[in-house]
């Protein structure tokens, strides 16, 4: 079977991107590209995490709702959110009402305030695992590798929560660390053009 699909606009894309309507957009302008700014990194981290033992397509749907009730991923608020939080947030209808992924997001906000003190920034400490080209599978099968293990393991002895390397590894496809849209695929060159030409970030002390 092949790895694309022709859409409606006779253009190929990745054949995953058929399996429901909202997948389109999110595919063509925001999957495999580049990200930078720390919200959004966390943001994904955390949606990933939500994501696990469950489709793409609820967390996606869902996501406005995700980011009403965690404060639009913004980890210096979420960090203060006690258990009386964690407890509306399992009553809230809209999001995933797991309580191990709602206070892993609590905890991990915690963590990534101590990781930008540590590191300069989340997006400089992520960008440092991006793989070599010959590390990288273009097969559109793999759901691990040896850089999303790396983070995964450093994620978690720095007291993360929900990160495993299946995880990571998704993750490192949704923000651009890797460029895994299928060969053929019409935004897999938009996506190459989009990493050639994005900065990569420093460590962010001054």
């Amino acid at each position: 079977m092949s790895a694309t699909i022709v859409g409606t606009d006779g253009r190929p894309r990745c054949r995953w991107c058929a399996a429901a309507p909202e997948f389109l957009a999110y595919h063509d302008r925001e999957w495999g590209f580049p990200v930078a700014d720390d919200r959004r990194l966390f943001e994904k981290l955390c949606l990933e995490g939500f994501q696990s033992g469950l489709s793409w397509r609820t967390i996606l749907a869902k996501r406005e709702n995700f980011r009403a009730a965690f404060q639009g991923f913004d980890f210096d608020a979420i960090a203060t959110f006690g258990e009386a939080d964690v407890e509306r947030l399992l009553k809230d209808e809209g999001i995933v009402r797991h309580r191990g992924k709602i206070a892993a997001v609590v905890n991990n906000a915690r963590r990534a305030q101590e990781l930008v003190r540590q590191e300069g920034s989340i997006a400089a400490y992520v960008w440092r695992f991006e793989p070599k080209a010959d590390e990288l599978s273009s097969s559109q099968t793999a759901s691990v590798s040896a850089s999303s293990i790396a983070m995964s393991k450093d994620l978690k002895k720095r007291g993360w929560a929900f990160v495993g390397p299946t995880t990571v590894y998704a993750f490192m496809q949704a923000m651009g660390l890797i460029n895994d849209h299928a060969e053929g695929c019409v935004v897999r060159e938009e996506a190459a053009r989009a990493r050639n030409q994005f900065k990569r970030p420093a460590d962010g002390f001054v």
